[in-house]
């Protein structure tokens, strides 16, 4: 299990929109194979950062459901709409895998 961390650069002014996108990913994401943790929006401190999580089993997992979500209905009005309304400045994504599992227990190599 790998986790993608998508952490978003947004428009301050355009928060209301980006939540919408998030919500839109929170129906599209999982009814594509991805488990989402969640998208995570500015609320104290910096006002442009926000965050999209989820887990997904592998790459090769990962470019199935990639390939599933441009194919929904959802995410493709979704893309449409973060490029339509351009409150998205910047995007990365990252994989990680989670080294503390079991969490508190010891690891032995």
């Amino acid at each position: 299990m790998i986790t993608c961390f998508i952490r978003y650069e947004i428009d301050p002014f355009k928060k209301d929109q980006f939540t919408e996108y998030a919500h839109n990913w929170g129906q599209a994401i999982p009814r594509c194979g991805a488990d989402l943790i969640g998208y995570f929006g500015p609320h104290e401190g910096s006002a442009t950062t926000a965050y999209g999580v989820y887990n997904i089993d592998s790459l090769a997992a990962y470019e199935a459901y990639r390939a599933r979500l441009m194919a929904d209905p959802l995410g493709q009005e979704n893309y449409a709409f973060s490029k339509r309304e351009r409150f998205i400045l910047k995007e990365d994504r990252i994989f990680l895998k989670n080294v503390s599992m079991p969490h508190g227990a010891l690891v032995k190599p």
